[in-house]
């Protein structure tokens, strides 16, 4: 007998995941627009100008050029596992949105750990960084790799220190939750030391400049993605923006007021801050130079750290204190 339910039910579901990704999709295209933009005005320069208005097109042209180019294996590679790291990445980059909420009632599915859930899975893509420059049967690549895995397993724990200021005063893991918290005060004026912590790790999470070493060009060539092509390598692309999109909608929901604002759609402007925060995070590539991997590192453990423990500590005395 066919269940009626579980199959609206499974509809509904892929309904949902194809509005996402069509939202992501998007909203990539457009940042890689954007970034050239901005990139250029910083720099002087015009940018993209041919291929449509302002080259507003020319994300869809690269996108065509990617679709057409040829896949190349290296006779060198681990094919499957050359094969699986650009999907592992692009996966884990696109989860989390499942619980982002984008306005009080636009969210997939609000979790009582959402959060939680979204540092869980986004924190899969370095086991396929790992595998791309594992895979690739090219030490330089490998080298990348490994230079991603310690590099995002070193911001991680200063990011998830930041976030749990913001958990004890909430008390809750729902985003949604932690947004309708933000009713009077934003958490940014109460916590600004831990938004700029967050900040300053999810560029590093993100593989941003100036901490995008994995792609150290005078080192690397190209870092993790080297021997990559076609839509192998848009799917990197694809991904890293997706995960921009993802840290900078964290930032927004727990500092920022979430969807929370006058006049304006919640959406619209939960889409702003979110748009904000990446316009900052294109705005600190073209004005800062890379840091050194030793220096990425002892900024990581040596000062971030340090500070995300200390912002938890006077967090916790000030509760106590209020009690």
């Amino acid at each position: 007998m066919i269940d009626i339910p579980f199959i609206l039910n499974f509809l509904w579901m892929c309904a949902q995941a194809a509005g996402l990704l069509a939202f992501v999709s998007v909203s990539v295209m457009f940042l890689i627009w954007l970034e050239r933009k901005v990139s250029a005005h910083i720099q002087s320069r015009l940018g993209p100008m041919i291929v449509g208005w302002h080259g507003c097109l020319q994300s869809i042209a690269d996108a065509i050029k990617l679709l057409l180019k040829e896949n190349i294996v290296c006779k060198e590679a681990d094919k499957l596992t050359f094969w699986l790291a650009p999907l592992v990445v692009f996966v884990a980059s696109f989860l989390p949105f499942v619980a982002v909420p984008f306005s009080k009632k636009l969210i997939v599915q609000d979790l009582n750990l959402g959060l939680l859930y979204i540092l869980a899975v986004s924190s899969l893509g370095v086991i396929g960084i790992f595998m791309a420059g594992w895979g690739s049967g090219n030490k330089y690549s490998l080298l990348g790799g490994m230079r991603t895995a310690a590099q995002i397993i070193s911001y991680e724990i200063p990011l998830v220190l930041s976030i749990l200021p913001v958990v004890m005063m909430t008390g809750t893991l729902s985003m949604n939750g932690i947004v309708q918290a933000q009713g009077r005060v934003w958490f940014v004026f109460y916590q600004p030391l831990a938004f700029l912590i967050y900040f300053i790790a999810a560029i590093a999470e993100v593989n941003r400049a100036p901490f995008d070493i994995a792609e150290a060009e005078s080192e690397l060539v190209a870092g993790f993605h080297t021997e990559y092509s076609g839509m192998k390598f848009a799917m990197f692309f694809l991904a890293e923006y997706a995960n921009m999109v993802v840290v900078s909608a964290i930032a927004a929901a727990l500092f920022l007021g979430g969807w929370q604002g006058p006049f304006l759609p919640g959406a619209v402007w939960f889409l702003i801050k979110i748009y904000f925060l990446i316009f900052v995070m294109m705005w600190a590539r073209w004005t800062f130079p890379r840091l050194r991997v030793d220096q990425l590192m002892d900024f990581a453990w040596k000062f971030l750290m340090p500070l995300a423990f200390l912002n938890i500590l006077v967090t916790a005395l000030v509760m106590v204190i209020r009690k």
